[in-house]
């Protein structure tokens, strides 16, 4: 999605520096791949074709910071924010009594 970016530390020899990928344009993504010792980030169109790609020795990296865009709720399959999974625990503790009154 467009505003999605990750940042990433790299350390370069006694001094560290910082390197940005992000998704500019509309219905672009950017994904993370670690194998075989190497990270490697890129920004793919819908169809999935690499528009850029950075990659980067593991070993060497500090930090991997993902950014999603502002205003993004979470897509299905990552974690509910801890706002939400508040809100759900009272529903959750309700069915565990039930379980446990039968």
């Amino acid at each position: 999605m467009r505003g999605d970016k990750v940042e990433i530390v790299v350390d370069a020899g006694g001094e560290n520096r910082t390197y940005e990928v992000a998704a500019t344009r509309a219905g672009r993504r950017v994904e993370v791949v670690n194998r075989r010792g190497m990270i490697e980030v890129s920004e793919l169109t819908r169809g999935g074709t690499a528009v850029r790609t950075a990659r980067f020795m593991a070993s060497r990296v500090i930090a991997l910071v993902e950014h999603p865009a502002p205003g993004r709720g979470a897509a299905p399959g990552e974690r509910a924010a801890p706002a939400q999974a508040a809100r759900a625990a009272p529903a959750d503790r309700e069915r565990a009594a039930r379980r446990a009154a039968v």
